[in-house]
């Protein structure tokens, strides 16, 4: 297990066209298991979460996001496929969709590297937002 910094940029822009974006820089966790990398970090105040952790499990052409702590949920982003997931809040739980356009890994022998995101999330028929989220691994 090795320690790194994580430069994370999400960006969602609703249905109307709005946008709103998120920029941090936080400390992590990266290792491997199993053939698969596992990088771990703790939500902060900036990203509307703190208090939470989030894993996130990457494979060949799949990430998995599990968060723990005062907001949960598990989803899981895998190109052209739609996956459900419960999104669990202190205001109250969510049923959510998630369809994955775009997973693109690269992460080098040395653990650094970046990961790029592009997905739709579905909460009900009158809520969705198209996502974009990349994160850098220094």
């Amino acid at each position: 297990m090795r320690n790194v910094v994580l430069k994370i940029k999400g960006k969602q822009t609703n249905v109307e066209g709005e946008e709103n974006v998120i920029e941090l820089i936080t400390q992590g966790k990266l290792y491997t298991k199993n053939g698969s990398y596992y990088l771990v970090y703790d939500e902060t105040e900036l990203s509307g979460m703190e208090g939470s952790t989030t894993t996130l499990k990457i494979q060949e052409h799949k990430i998995s996001m599990k968060r723990f702590g005062n907001n949960s949920s598990s989803l899981i982003f895998e190109k052209g496929q739609r996956h459900r997931a419960e999104y669990i809040t202190a205001y109250g739980d969510m049923s959510l969709e998630v369809m994955t356009d775009k997973v693109d890994i690269n992460i080098s022998e040395t653990g650094k590297g970046n990961i790029d995101l592009l997905y739709r999330l579905n909460l009900s028929k009158d809520m969705e937002s198209n996502n974009h989220l990349t994160i850098d691994i220094m």
